[in-house]
């Protein structure tokens, strides 16, 4: 199958080369002709704007925008809408706000356009791993671009089946969900981010409870003191709070045990707040993930350990970095 992928960043890239390994041909740019000279080498086709992928690629066309959210990719789209025929279809990957999906999707539809939303987690590793998506968008439209779903998907793995689930729909286990019309993907990615706030928060009070088991604050005959990487590696083997964000909180440590190389400014990339934002909306109680996203907020005034293993989870699985010290 053939797409059209605009955005070449740390997750782009890795998509269409994950797709070229399952044998789909890809039409790629990006403003920073780098990593497109770099794809083009290992078999994508490479065009320098918009009209060109459109001449390059044959209808129907399915061109996914990987761009961050925001003006960026609003203005993607638009200029999109107006080189693409009836029939093609526009995919937002990135993590776009999903009263904008509905939005767009209705704009476009009165264009003779399909759109999809599709939520992606995976980060810098989802060449390797696949990418668990959640898709939003007409059934008929998502159908059609299975194959590409089933190509970026990680597959089944070793992951041991649920029982009873019998009947329901296969391509969950592989990885990859339908959860419904336009929106719904990218409200199901921002609870899920909403949810990574939460379970990195803890992992990270945790691991700062235990380093300071042994500070001046606690009387010295109670004082411990703990070798924080051998605690993040037993507790991967058979924890039941093993996870991949334990496995990245455990490497960090491995590497550098007082996590020296990190100041614990924690940036927050909008889906955690518009989680607790739809959470408010719908007067669901979430303490939880409205103090982790809080704490994000507080900081980038100040630190403490516990911000520095968020910080160090952060780059392991998206390839975030802080930001320069002014």
């Amino acid at each position: 199958m053939q797409l059209g992928m605009i955005g070449l960043g740390r997750m782009g890239a890795n998509i269409v080369r994950r797709l070229m390994r399952a044998g789909h041909a890809c039409v790629v740019h990006d403003s920073n002709p780098e990593p497109g000279r770099a794809l083009a080498a290992e078999g994508a086709t490479t065009v320098d704007g918009l009209s060109a992928m459109v001449a390059a690629m044959d209808a129907p066309r399915h061109v996914w925008v990987m761009l961050p959210a925001g003006a960026i990719t609003e203005a993607t789209i638009a200029q999109l809408a107006d080189l693409l025929s009836p029939g093609d279809v526009i995919i937002d990957g990135g993590n776009t706000f999903w009263k904008d999906d509905i939005r767009r999707a209705r704009e476009l539809g009165a264009r003779g356009l399909s759109y999809v939303d599709v939520g992606t987690s995976g980060g810098v590793h989802g060449l390797d791993r696949g990418y668990c998506l959640m898709i939003g968008g007409a059934k008929d439209v998502v159908d059609r671009l299975d194959p590409i779903f089933a190509a970026l998907a990680p597959g089944r793995g070793d992951v041991e089946a649920t029982r009873g689930r019998e009947g329901r729909d296969p391509r969950v286990e592989q990885g990859y969900l339908h959860a419904g019309p336009n929106g719904s993907g990218h409200f199901v990615k921002m609870i899920h981010n909403g949810i990574e706030y939460g379970m990195m928060q803890a992992f990270a009070e945790g691991f700062d409870i235990l380093k300071n088991a042994s500070g001046p604050g606690v009387a010295e005959e109670n004082r411990l003191d703990f070798e924080l990487a051998d605690v993040a590696e037993v507790w991967r083997r058979g924890s039941v709070v093993t996870s991949w964000l334990l496995d990245l909180t455990s490497q960090a440590l491995a590497e550098d045990g007082d996590l020296s190389s990190y100041s614990g400014h924690v940036e927050d990339s909008g889906e955690g707040r518009w989680t607790v934002q739809a959470a408010i909306e719908e007067a669901v109680p979430a303490e939880v993930l409205t103090a982790a996203l809080y704490t994000r907020f507080r900081s980038r005034q100040d630190h403490t350990f516990a911000e520095k293993v968020l910080s160090a989870m952060r780059k392991g699985f998206g390839g975030h970095v802080e930001p320069k010290k002014a």
